[in-house]
């Protein structure tokens, strides 16, 4: 019989202490409720992390929760890797390039959504997807996603809410989607990934992505649909590119037009982030990214830029001062709510 059964008490203390804060102040059975779910059940490790479930995880296996205040959210990532490519990708620092579908995700995810039931684990939101597009080419064919939404639909007491991210909206809003997400109910959105209002910077940073135009075209028909819909213009990316041989990718026009959409199209919020530029697995940078970096060096003059999580990025004051202040202040004058995409992520309960 699992350790998990005979001592609970036991399996609490071989907790790494940078996931204690999830089990603190909760009740016995839902102390144990967590460790049976999240937890492997014959390592002879010492300290224990969660790594256990099969398609159901943990969101970030990577975050301190001391330092990550989230409390335990799973995350599915329906598919390993994204076809879209996109040049900015955090992803890219753990993920393989190119996607494919996991092996009987379908049996995964089902032992998966039983052991919650069978344990009794306390709900939690849950996220689809922080590491792929849940509705990338693969999906037209594959359906993942689709059989997701349906065992959420079918399981829907186990999650407190549904985030769905993704490039694709289009596809999102044609049967039998929306009438899953839909059946979800509230609170459930799909946020949209859209950083870019023209076609010649979105075909250099989201080279295999769709359209601007199809993109637009999604969230209008999610948002026709009744689906409550986020707007990613997430990352901010540096001015003065075209100085570096690409095409601008935001300029103040562009971003005032995504607000606008944002505004007019009845979002619930604006989620942003600056962009960070990500060593592959590769240890290498694309010749877009060697020349955002570039940008990034020029904005901090004498200053260095900070690594920082495998990423260079801006120093904080300088990127608010260039690129946040400027960006929030449009949200400002459109009645547009804007949250940075940690806090977009935390207050999802």
């Amino acid at each position: 019989m699992s350790p998990f059964v005979d001592d609970p008490l036991a399996v609490m203390g071989r907790i790494d202490p940078k996931y204690k804060p999830v089990w603190a102040g909760r009740s016995e059975a839902e102390q144990l409720a967590l460790a049976r779910y999240f937890l492997p059940h014959r390592s002879g490790r010492p300290l224990l992390g969660p790594t256990r479930p099969r398609v159901v995880k943990w969101y970030c296996p990577f975050a301190d929760q001391r330092q990550f205040p989230a409390g335990h959210r799973y995350c599915i990532n329906v598919y390993t890797g994204c076809a879209h490519g996109c040049e900015y990708c955090y992803a890219a620092a753990y993920t393989p390039d190119g996607a494919r579908t996991k092996d009987r995700f379908a049996s995964q995810i089902e032992r998966d959504m039983e052991d919650l039931e069978r344990f009794d684990v306390p709900p939690a939101p849950v996220h689809l997807s922080n590491s792929t597009d849940p509705f990338q080419p693969l999906e037209i064919e594959a359906r993942h996603t689709q059989l997701t939404l349906e065992r959420i639909v079918a399981y829907r007491r186990r999650f407190t809410s549904v985030v769905v991210l993704t490039r694709n909206p289009l596809l999102a809003s044609r049967p039998p989607y929306i009438e899953l997400l839909r059946s979800i109910g509230e609170p459930c959105r799909v946020e949209v990934s859209l950083a870019f209002n023209r076609e010649e910077a979105r075909r250099v940073y989201d080279p295999h992505a769709p359209t601007v135009a199809d993109r637009v075209a999604g969230i209008l028909a999610l948002r026709r649909a009744g689906i409550p819909v986020a707007l990613r213009i997430d990352p901010l990316l540096p001015p003065a590119l075209s100085e570096l041989g690409l095409p601008e990718a935001q300029t103040r026009d562009d971003l005032e037009s995504l607000v606008r959409l944002a505004a007019d199209a009845g979002v619930t919020h604006v989620v942003w982030s600056v962009v960070k530029v990500v060593r592959s697995r590769a240890g290498r940078l694309s010749p877009v990214m060697q020349a955002v970096k570039a940008a990034f060096e020029r904005m901090a003059g004498p200053r260095k830029l900070v690594f920082r999580g495998g990423s260079w990025r801006l120093p904080e004051q300088i990127a608010a001062d260039r690129m946040v202040h400027p960006f929030l202040e449009l949200c400002r004058r459109h009645r547009v709510s804007a949250e940075h995409c940690m806090d977009n992520l935390l207050r999802t309960r």
